[in-house]
């Protein structure tokens, strides 16, 4: 798996992490509320530490965190932008756009 962010999702990003001292980026596969696994939604998250089902996958982003147990979702080649016109980040890959519009959120810490 390989994600990559573009300049300006990195600018959007860094300005979230400035004065922050969660040192993890990861993508969640987010499944509150939704009913069931299968409807889950991806978001950034900033969070303090790393879970038990985390891995390291490679990315421009060090250290970029997913869970293994839901990488299922996810595709072999993604991107991570940041749209100015909706103020959120776009994560898509070569066939699609899996989420046209994804949170980042400050976790924990």
């Amino acid at each position: 798996m390989n994600v990559t962010f573009t300049e300006k999702a990195l600018v959007k990003i860094n300005e979230k992490f400035n004065g922050n001292d969660n040192k993890w980026l990861k993508i969640k596969y987010d499944t509150e509320g939704c009913g069931c696994v299968v409807s889950g939604v991806s978001a950034l998250w900033i969070t303090p530490e790393k879970e038990e089902d985390d891995i390291v996958v490679e990315s421009n982003v060090e250290g970029l965190l997913m869970e293994k147990s839901k990488l299922v979702f996810f595709d072999e080649d993604m991107t991570v932008d940041f749209v100015d016109s909706a103020n959120s980040f776009m994560l898509k890959c070569p066939s699609q756009i899996l989420n046209p519009r994804m949170s980042l959120r400050v976790v924990g810490g």
